[in-house]
Parts: structure tokens; sequence; C-alpha cells
């Protein structure tokens, strides 16, 4: 799934924090994700005490 930079996903699970599922954030990439990444979107506004997580397309939801 393709997102945009700005738009507010729902993380329905997350390989790289899982205190982040459940919750919602917006995404930071202003292009599509790359190797460095594994492929992953970086995800943003969490929470106070989560930080950005990466996040495999499968694990989001357009909120």
């Amino acid at each position: 799934m393709r997102f945009t930079a700005g738009q507010r996903v729902r993380i329905v699970a997350c390989e790289d924090d899982p205190r982040a599922a459940g919750r919602t954030g917006r995404i930071v990439d202003e292009v599509a994700p790359g190797v460095l990444t594994g492929g992953r979107w970086t995800v943003h506004g969490v929470g106070l005490l989560v930080g950005p997580v990466l996040c495999h397309p499968h694990e989001l939801r357009p909120a």
C-alpha cells in the first residue's frame, strides 16, 4: 500500500516497537521506502513515550 507524507495511519502491528500497535500516527517519508529502511514506512507522533517507528506496509491502515 502506498502512503503520502503527513497521512494519518493506524498501526495494527509493529515489529519495530510492539507498544505502537493500536495507536495512530503520521507518515514522515516523502518517497516510498527503500533498501535503507527495509521497505518500512516511518511513522511519527505515535505517543509521548514511543518515538518514531518503522512499520511494514501490511502493519498500517489509513486512519
